[in-house]
Order: C-alpha cells, then sequence, then structure tokens
C-alpha cells in the first residue's frame, strides 16, 4: 500500500470520526471506509473484548454474517489479542485452529487495540485471495488503530 494511500486513510478516518463521541458509531465508520477503500478485501471490522466471558465478541463491520464469538487465544483474533500483537496470516487454511467463518476467505491481519493498558479489542480485516497482507499493511493498519483510539471510549 501507498505512503499516499496510507495518509489518506488515517485523513479520512480522522475527518469522519473526530467530532462523534460515540464508539459504536465510530467503528461503524472505519469498518466501512476500510470496507471500501481497500482493495481485495471481504470482511472488515472489529470483535470487542468482553472479559467477563473471557471471549471477544462481534463488533461493528461490513461483509459477510461473522461469528459472534471467539474465545480468548483462539483462531487468529483470539491469538492477536493474546499475544498482543499484529498477525498476518498468508493461508488461513494453515493457521493452526483457525476458526472459519467464511468459506472464502483465504488470508487474515488481526491488530488488537489496546488504550491505556486496557484490551479493547482487535480490527480482523479478510481476503478472498492468499498473500493479500504485508508489512506495509500491517504498519497502514496499526496507524489506523492509533487514530481510531484517538477518538474511541470504553
Amino acid at each position: 500500500m501507498s505512503r499516499a494511500i496510507k495518509f489518506m486513510l488515517n485523513k479520512q478516518l480522522d475527518a469522519i470520526i473526530k467530532e462523534e463521541k460515540n464508539t459504536i458509531a465510530n467503528l461503524s465508520n472505519a469498518s466501512a471506509l476500510l470496507f471500501d477503500q481497500l482493495p481485495s478485501i471481504n470482511w472488515a471490522g472489529f470483535y470487542l473484548w468482553d472479559p467477563e466471558d473471557d471471549e471477544l465478541v462481534l463488533g461493528p463491520f461490513q461483509g459477510k454474517v461473522a461469528c459472534i464469538r471467539i474465545k480468548h487465544g483462539e483462531g487468529v483474533c483470539g491469538t492477536a489479542l493474546k499475544e498482543q500483537r499484529s498477525l498476518i496470516v498468508d493461508d488461513i487454511n494453515l493457521f493452526p485452529g483457525h476458526i472459519a467463518c467464511d468459506a472464502e476467505s483465504q488470508s487474515e491481519i488481526v491488530v488488537p487495540i489496546t488504550k491505556n493498558g486496557k484490551q479493547i479489542g482487535v480490527l480482523d480485516i479478510d481476503a478472498p485471495i492468499k498473500n493479500r497482507f504485508s508489512e506495509e499493511d500491517r504498519s497502514m493498519l496499526e496507524e489506523f488503530v492509533a487514530v481510531l483510539l484517538q477518538y474511541i471510549n470504553f
């Protein structure tokens, strides 16, 4: 992803959500922006951390119907949250314990979301092709989450 696209996505996100205080509205527009602007993806959205149930719960997203709950440490999303690091999976069929929500998805990137040491959830993006996501995508999405964290409250 080019530096110009990364800059524009972050500027667009900032412009869309900076005046809004509702977290769900901001997460909804963030997922819509990614789904609209990123090529070759088929799902973009958020799973939010529920510490009482020790699970991630489906949040705002764009794409096909999704898994509703993901146990801590399971699948790509649960692993990224547990390890507190972004994960790029070039071929989800090779990821041990992958949770298949959409048979068309072939690769995935997940970025954990943490604010002031508190786990909030993850940003999850799927693609219908293998090897879709790069280190440049990881960097861009981590910066995207940093912009988002300025405006969400949990």
